[in-house]
Formats: C-alpha cells, structure tokens, sequence
C-alpha cells in the first residue's frame, strides 16, 4: 500500500465514525502529502462528486518557454478529484485508490490561470467505482483535460 494511502487510512481510523461520507473525503485530501505540496484545494464537494483547484504555481512550470502548468501537476489534480468523488459517494462507504486513470489532454493551460477539476463517480459497485473528470482553466468552454477513471473501494471493517 502507497505512503498517500497509509497517511490517508490512519486519518481515516482517528477521525469520528459518524462523521458523513462528504467531509471525509474533504479530510481525505487535505492529507495527502502530494496534494499539501501542489497547493491543490478542495472547492466544493457533495454526494458522488467533487472539485478541486491547482493555483498556478511557477514551480510547476513544464514549459519554460511558455510558462505552461506540466501536465503531471494535471493529472495529480484529476486523480485526486476523481479520488475525493469515489469517497464522497454515499455508495462508497471506504477509502479509495486509483486502479487506472485515463486523462486526455486537449489543450495547454493557460499560464497564469488556477485549474478547476470536476469528478462524478458515476457507479459504484461492490469493490470499485468509475469516474469521470473535466479540468478547465478560466475558459470553461475549453476544457484543458479530460478523463475516466476506475477505483478501488478499500471497505471498512465493521
């Protein structure tokens, strides 16, 4: 098991089993240790889905000539949201890890812009659920990425 996942389940087991399914998956981001590093945030959440920002940051600069974002600070972003929707949903009932994750880049961010990702889990059966993701910087005609993606439900003992 990941380190992000062995951080993620001690929170897990410390925190008040009545607490909702929704505010642990807002806890569930705020430790992991990549998305603290990346600024990523969480902006809002709800049953199945979530949405996360990436400040523009000019460490994650993948382009030094175009100051555009690389796209891993993308798809950490995408797998993190994508991650927070599983545990947000009220099917879920667990914590979650990533079994694969497709993302499609459609264009370059735009330097200077934060990203907003936006995942619903979509379905969720007994061991694993399917999401699907959108990123956009302030054009949100234009999306920057997309994905789709399958996940784990690691279940809680009971």
């Amino acid at each position: 098991m990941g380190r992000a996942i062995r951080l993620a389940q001690a929170a897990w087991n410390t925190q008040d089993h009545a607490m909702d399914h929704v505010e642990r998956a807002r806890r569930f981001v705020a430790v992991i240790p990549h998305c603290a590093a990346l600024g990523i945030t969480v902006e809002a959440i709800g049953d199945g889905w979530a949405t996360l920002a990436l400040p523009y940051d000019p460490r994650l600069i993948g382009d030094p000539d175009t100051g555009v974002i690389a796209g891993g600070a993308v798809s950490v972003l995408m797998d993190s949201a994508s991650g927070a929707a599983v545990m947000s949903h009220p099917e879920a009932n667990g914590l979650t890890a990533t079994i694969d994750l497709r993302i499609d880049y459609m264009r370059s961010a735009t330097p200077g812009q934060r990203l907003i990702a936006r995942a619903d889990c979509h379905h969720v059966t007994q061991h694993v659920a399917f999401v699907r993701a959108v990123t956009h910087d302030e054009d949100t005609d234009r999306p920057v990425a997309t994905a789709t993606g399958t996940f784990t439900i690691i279940r809680e003992a009971r």
